[in-house]
């Protein structure tokens, strides 16, 4: 799935270790951040949700075994258990990131207590917000690991954390000036050829736009966990303003290639997608 053969043909230009091998981070998670192929926590395991199965890793593959797929208590009719495979290339593994079923979704909302306004009619276009908002993240974290290419090549998606109840430093300035508060915070953790780079996502909706693809505003940037993140910032400031007036990089001279990212999303449930948070 995804990404293997642009993976596989970029040994050799950054984001390999030795010639003709693509680097594979020896660690697989799931969307818990829960590590499910660490052998000494093997023996501890427990399925999360009881059902047998689900969350436990498959030797053949590497993979967690068939999550819940169940229906959940009072469900009025069935849902979809189809899932679609992301073009986030799943940091440990040959593949992408595989996306929720409705049905899991639905299962995560109930579970969560969050899902009383959100009927089985309406997993579809949470599920389709989901997916795109996660497309259109995937695509801004590529431009930022750009100014590594050389370094990395072929970055992956090792792990993430919904962390929907904690105001990035970012987001608490931006309210105390004023501005309005996101409807909720990932962190992503990018494998660069075995060096862990996190993420900061702030997913934010304007009521006003609603219907349009200014509605969705997702911020992202690394996290200042070191001084080349800060850097990072620092760079990008430069080529996407230089970029935006026409002018080209004043480091190397390139014509402007960078533009500002937006998000460019036009459906609704965005709020229920957030809600949902990490699949079920």
């Amino acid at each position: 799935m995804g990404n293997r053969a642009s993976r596989e043909a970029g040994a050799g230009d950054g984001s390999s270790g030795a010639a003709g091998q693509v680097y594979k981070n020896p660690a697989v998670y799931n969307v818990y951040n829960q590590r499910i192929n660490d052998p000494a926590a093997a023996a501890a395991a427990r399925p999360l949700s009881g059902l047998p199965g689900q969350d436990v890793l498959d030797p053949k593959n590497n993979m967690p075994l068939e999550p819940n797929q169940q229906p959940c208590p009072g469900q009025k009719r069935l849902l979809s258990t189809d899932r679609q495979a992301s073009n986030i290339p799943k940091g440990g593994t040959e593949s992408t990131w595989v996306y929720p079923s409705p049905q899991m979704f639905f299962n995560a909302l109930k579970r969560k207590g969050k899902g009383s306004d959100v009927s089985e009619e309406d997993m579809d276009a949470v599920v389709f917000t989901h997916n795109t908002m996660n497309e259109i993240t995937w695509q801004q974290v590529a431009r930022w690991e750009s100014l590594h290419y050389n370094e990395c090549g072929q970055p992956t998606l090792l792990r993430f954390r919904g962390r929907p109840d904690e105001l990035s430093p970012l987001a608490r300035l931006s309210s105390w000036l004023g501005g309005p508060l996101p409807f909720d915070r990932h962190d992503w953790y990018v494998d660069r050829c075995g060096h862990e780079v996190r993420y900061v996502i702030d997913f934010y909706f304007d009521d006003d736009k609603a219907g349009s693809p200014e509605a969705f505003d997702i911020r992202v940037r690394p996290a200042l966990d070191s001084p080349g993140a800060a850097l990072d910032r620092i760079k990008m400031w430069i080529y996407e303003n230089f970029a935006e007036h026409g002018l080209p990089c004043p480091v190397t001279g390139h014509p402007p290639s960078l533009g500002k990212g937006g998000s460019g999303l036009q459906h609704g449930s965005a709020a229920a997608a957030a809600a949902a948070g990490q699949q079920s």
